[in-house]
């Protein structure tokens, strides 16, 4: 691959500046998220830990920052202490979008060590797999990042081999994904009639959702075709010698980024995706001069045409293995699935291995390359200063593509199995870290029946209800949906994802409807930032309850213009009961979801205090 210090750079800033968003996103959420009378108080789940135990015991332990505010002399409660952890992330990833010099080693630790200790009494609303993705993606940015503060950044010949680690995740996150889709069993991903429903059953749809679900079915299809044939048959090109095969893949990716409300989820996959690019395609982007031309018309042409091979392998293997036909007279493109789960799964033993030693031979690569750039340095001894580097960068490299592989090969239980035990024991000891994870984005797709959306109501004397309507969730029918990302409405997100269970599967909802009847302002603003369309701004509801509904996109109507309506719905049951406060319902389910009881719970030696609600 050719020199990469500008893709470098564009990736640092980048992670740069999806820290500042998922950092500010989060601070206006802490107080009705995480407060002392939030939905999931942050205290409920506060480290107590021993005064006389050593730091780095208590950080393996638990590793998380919160409980170093009383060592510092800080008398902050939890929700304090969260607040400012999350300001100073903030700040910190402010600074070094605008400065270069502190887009630094040392200052992305920081912000990684930051997140880990929001993530780590974050409970259910910061699980996401874009959390863990950040949190991998940022440690991998310690490694690329160079150390500007230290001024020890005089020659860096291992920044391609750190710097692979980006394009590995990418293939990780891109193909473990569309793997997922058809290991899952979907049925609807296998009857490739996904797509026909995603982009109604967001966690929360885009506004031009609506129109792309008027497109006609037999295009849908083929675009769960395409979303197939991206995620699988696409990222092995990411490892690929020839250049234009690389930037044909980026394009590729970056087509798919942007369809839906994923918060910094695009954001992210975009910055992992500059791994695949080198300085001549930046230069030529930014206007810097032509491209060098580096080729042969000889090797330029060859060039060509194995990358139209290539890629009229992947077109003609699309066409068989989903039987695409062209019907001249409906002029529509009919698809089929033409081969069966077991197939399907033979295929999966076969590939996962191959995939890894992939791999394995596109860092050994980078890894050599990067010592003969070592070793061909002028002056003995900074030949053997790079050397040092190297080694060092190098290994940690190769540590961290190996505990890697436990996570992805989870994908194929035969292959998983013969994980060598000492990479198995390695990863279960930085396993608490989050510094690697398995994705599998969309692995099964729901609201096929129609989404499923969880409507609050509440009254002031259990015989008129009014709706509670959310900012960013479906709920009014005749309110087109938002445009919400880089920012992630933590608590509606949620709400779409209890939609899918029982109450009781969602703790959290019964801490939410507390809040609510106590009329807890931080909370509502979560619901509405403006209090006059919060129903019960000036006094809170006596009684609250919650329904299922199942929501579906209206369709076009016939002089074509936009709708009226975005949404129809139909009442399905009930999901949470009537309840008011002090109501015996109630107090049982606080109870019993540990948010009012004083309950201890240990784990690993440690001790976290459940607090009186």
């Amino acid at each position: 691959m050719g020199v990469t210090r500008l893709t470098r750079h564009m990736f640092l800033w980048s992670m740069a500046i999806i820290y500042m968003f998922a950092f500010a996103s989060l601070y206006v959420q802490i107080p009705g998220l995480y407060g002392n009378e939030g939905v999931l108080p942050v205290r409920l789940v506060e480290p107590r830990v021993n005064g006389s135990s050593l730091v780095l015991e208590q950080i393996h332990a638990h590793p998380s920052l919160l409980w170093l505010g009383p060592r510092l002399g800080l008398d902050l409660d939890a929700q304090q202490a969260m607040e400012l952890l999350c300001l100073a992330g903030a700040l910190l990833a402010l600074g070094a979008a605008l400065l270069e010099p502190l887009r630094d080693s040392l200052v992305f630790f920081c912000l990684w060590a930051l997140y880990l200790s929001l993530c780590q009494v974050g409970q259910d609303f910061l699980r996401f797999q874009w959390d863990s993705l950040l949190l991998e993606a940022g440690f991998l940015t310690v490694l690329v990042a160079p150390l500007n503060l230290l001024r020890c950044a005089t020659f860096r010949h291992h920044d391609a081999v750190t710097f692979w680690l980006a394009r590995w995740l990418l293939f990780r996150l891109t193909f473990g994904s569309g793997v997922a889709k058809l290991a899952s069993h979907c049925p609807s991903w296998w009857g490739l009639t996904a797509v026909n429903h995603m982009f109604e059953a967001q966690g929360i749809p885009l506004p031009w959702s609506w129109f792309i679900q008027q497109l006609p079915d037999w295009y849908l299809k083929l675009g769960t075709v395409g979303l197939l044939v991206t995620e699988i048959a696409v990222p092995p090109l990411y490892f690929a010698p020839i250049r234009s095969l690389r930037l044909a893949a980026f394009y590729i990716q970056v087509c798919l980024m942007f369809l839906g409300n994923y918060g910094f989820l695009p954001l992210l996959s975009l910055a992992l995706t500059f791994s695949l690019l080198d300085d001549d395609h930046i230069s030529y982007w930014l206007g810097h001069g032509k491209k060098k031309r580096t080729k042969t018309w000889p090797q330029t042409i060859m060039s060509l045409l194995v990358v139209l091979a290539v890629f009229a392998v992947i077109i003609y293997g699309t066409k068989v293995l989903f039987t695409l036909e062209i019907d001249w007279d409906a002029r529509t493109i009919t698809s089929k699935t033409a081969f069966t789960q077991q197939q399907f799964g033979n295929l999966l033993k076969l590939v996962t291995g191959p995939t890894i030693w992939v791999g394995v031979l596109s860092l050994t690569w980078e890894v050599v390359a990067a010592m003969l750039g070592c070793v061909c340095v002028r002056g003995c001894l900074w030949k053997l200063w790079g050397l040092v580097q190297w080694a060092v960068f190098a290994s940690a490299a190769v540590a961290m593509f190996a505990i890697s592989v436990v996570p992805y090969s989870s994908m194929e239980q035969v292959y998983s199995s013969k994980i060598l035990p000492e990479v198995r024991q390695a990863y279960s000891l930085v396993e608490r870290y989050r510094l690697v994870s398995a994705y599998s984005l969309d692995s099964r797709m729901t609201g096929v029946a129609g989404r499923s959306e969880v409507i609050l109501e509440g009254s002031m004397d259990k015989n008129t209800w009014t709706e509670i309507e959310f900012m960013y969730k479906p709920g009014n029918v005749g309110v087109a949906p938002p445009v919400v990302a880089p920012h992630q409405p933590r608590l509606d997100w949620q709400m779409s994802q209890a939609a899918q269970g029982l109450a009781k599967q969602s703790p959290w909802f019964t801490g939410l409807v507390h809040c609510l009847l106590q009329g807890n302002k931080d909370v509502v603003r979560l619901i509405q930032t403006d209090s006059a369309q919060y129903p019960f701004s000036q006094a809170p509801p006596v009684y609250l309850r919650a329904s299922l509904y199942r929501y579906w996109f209206t369709q076009t109507t016939q002089d074509g213009s936009g709708p009226n309506e975005w949404w129809r719905r139909d009442y399905a049951e009930e999901f949470y009961p009537a309840v008011q406060l002090g109501d015996a319902t109630l107090e049982a389910m606080l109870n019993q979801h540990g948010l009012k009881v004083a309950k201890p719970f240990c784990s690993t030696g440690l001790c976290f205090i459940f607090l009186l609600g």
